[in-house]
C-alpha cells in the first residue's frame, strides 16, 4: 500500500515537472521575436500567439495567408499555432505546427534542450523540415 502511494506521488510529481518544462512564455527568433504561450490543453500542449512587433503595430491582423479560405478572417492574436502530445520525456512529437507566414500546417514536434530552450520543428514530409530555437521569457 505504501509503495503504491509513493509510486503514485512520484508519477504525479514527474508529470507535473514534465508539464512545467513546456508551460510558459517563449520568444521566437523570427519577426523581431514573437511571443508564444505554451500551456496544457487536455492531454496535449498548445501554443498561442501572444505578441510580436507587427501585432503591436496592428493588433487586428488576420490570418490572411491561410490555405483554407474560410479561416482567413481569424485574428492572429491568440491564434493556436501549436498542438502536440508528449511521447517521451522532454519531447512532444504527436502534433502540428501552423505557420501564419505561409498559411500552412506542418507535422510538428518540440524538444526541450539541455540548456532550457525549445527546438520547434515543422515538417512538410520528412526530411523536409525546418527548426527554430525558442527561448523562455520570464513573466
Amino acid at each position: 500500500m505504501i509503495r503504491a502511494l509513493i509510486f503514485a506521488a512520484t508519477l504525479a510529481f514527474t508529470s507535473q515537472a514534465h508539464a512545467n518544462s513546456f508551460n510558459g512564455l517563449w520568444r521566437t527568433p523570427v519577426d523581431g521575436g514573437g511571443l508564444i504561450r505554451i500551456a496544457q490543453c487536455g492531454q496535449a500542449f498548445c501554443g498561442e500567439v501572444v505578441d510580436s512587433p507587427r501585432l503591436r503595430e496592428n493588433p487586428d491582423q488576420r490570418d490572411v495567408r491561410n490555405t483554407n479560405e474560410a479561416l482567413r478572417n481569424r485574428r492572429l492574436m491568440g491564434l493556436r499555432i501549436i498542438e502536440a502530445r508528449s511521447t517521451r520525456p522532454n519531447e512532444l512529437n504527436d502534433g502540428w505546427v501552423y505557420n501564419p507566414e505561409d498559411g500552412n500546417t506542418y507535422h510538428g514536434s518540440i524538444r526541450l534542450l539541455p540548456d532550457g530552450r525549445l527546438r520547434v520543428t515543422g515538417c512538410a514530409i520528412w526530411p523536409l523540415c525546418r527548426n527554430q530555437i525558442w527561448t523562455r521569457v520570464s513573466e
